[in-house]
């Protein structure tokens, strides 16, 4: 049988390294302000969050829907402003935030494949 992408990754410990340094990222790279604007100033609750979702999404523990239920990411995310540029500065953090802690590049390659499409399935504006 396969390893589930949470198994490929390395784990809690790496999949939270991927978010902390997506968030890393999205906090201090001028060209991430966009989709940092749309988050809290304090920025740990956005990190379990997303943690939470991608172990679940990934085949680990689904610690996001025992907390809050069914994900329901496009709903969710409606309150916020998304068009192509916040879509765009989220990818740019997270591919690059795949380049630094994803060792396996065929995952990677797929992984940003699939952040790709969840991120455009997000906006939900034009332009």
């Amino acid at each position: 049988m396969p390893e589930s992408i949470y198994e490929t990754i390395g784990g809690e410990q790496r999949l939270r390294a991927l978010v902390d340094r997506f968030y890393d990222l999205m906090d201090s790279a001028p060209e991430a302000a966009g989709i940092r604007a749309l988050h809290p100033e304090d920025l740990t609750e956005s990190r379990n969050k997303l943690f939470w979702f991608l172990s679940g999404w990934s085949g680990g523990p689904p610690m996001y829907i025992e907390r809050f239920g069914h994900p329901r990411l496009r709903a969710r995310h409606l309150p916020f402003s998304i068009g192509e540029a916040e879509r765009d500065q989220w990818l740019w953090c997270m591919n690059r935030a795949l380049e630094e802690t994803v060792t396996d590049g065929l995952l990677r390659i797929q992984l940003s494949h699939a952040f790709a499409q969840i991120a455009d399935f997000m906006r939900n504006r034009e332009g």
